[in-house]
């Protein structure tokens, strides 16, 4: 990620970032385009959920959740069994989704471990890695270089999603950047599900399932990818 780019997604999640998002990802009550980009999220997290659950191996299962938020997508991943890292750019992210994680077990919560830590300095090996509606932050030059270096994290799979760059939504994102608001501190990139995939398949992963979340004011391409074997 750009370096001036990263300091600006670190500080708008660590301010008035973080309460927005945290009550979208809430439960309480919040404008009818926040509730609808509430529920597109929702989609996605429980398209993922579904998939892993499909193979029916969740409880053998080491998980890197890239970019983890308030917990979404790992609190319910341990809650099945896995054993989840899970990490994002914003302190302020992870220690709501520390406390989010009480409503877990103890032996639960003894499978899940937070750090505040750039994606780019991620480190270890995971059977699954999955960074959702994170790419958004990352210009379509950098993109190559930053899920390069998760393929690099992940034995068998790896999951993605990302903001699809058309030209419908092109249009629709032009649309909205001539009315400029506090909640559009961070740009937005799209792109190209075709580079992504080359991406993908450069680091010797082949597409295994796509899935596509798509409401009024969120749009999410879901691809997984796993590790290609001779």
């Amino acid at each position: 990620m750009n370096i001036n780019d990263k300091a600006i997604v670190k500080e708008y999640f660590n301010a008035t970032g973080f309460e927005r998002w945290r009550k979208i990802y809430g439960e309480g009550q919040v404008s009818k385009v926040q509730q609808d980009i509430r529920v597109g999220h929702q989609q996605t997290i429980d398209t993922v959920i579904a998939w892993l659950k499909e193979d029916g191996n969740l409880c053998d299962l080491s998980i890197c959740d890239a970019g983890c938020g308030v917990g979404s997508l790992s609190l319910p991943l341990v809650a099945a069994g896995a054993h989840v890292s899970a990490s994002d750019i914003s302190g302020k992210m992870v220690e709501e989704a520390k406390a989010r994680s009480a409503s877990l077990s103890e032996s639960q919560r003894q499978n899940l471990n937070f750090t505040v830590q750039d994606l780019e300095k991620l480190t270890g090996k995971y059977h699954s890695v999955i960074c959702l509606d994170v790419l958004i932050h990352y210009r379509e030059k950098d993109v190559a270089k930053m899920i390069s270096h998760l393929a690099s994290l992940s034995e068998s799979r790896l999951i993605l999603s990302f903001a699809p760059k058309t030209f419908y939504l092109t249009l629709l994102k032009k649309f909205g950047e001539l009315f400029p608001g506090p909640s559009k501190t961070t740009r937005a990139y799209q792109h190209r599900e075709q580079r992504i995939r080359e991406i993908l398949i450069d680091n010797d992963f082949v597409i295994n399932r796509t899935g596509m979340t798509s409401t009024s004011f969120y749009y999410s391409r879901i691809i997984e990818a796993v590790r290609y074997t001779a």
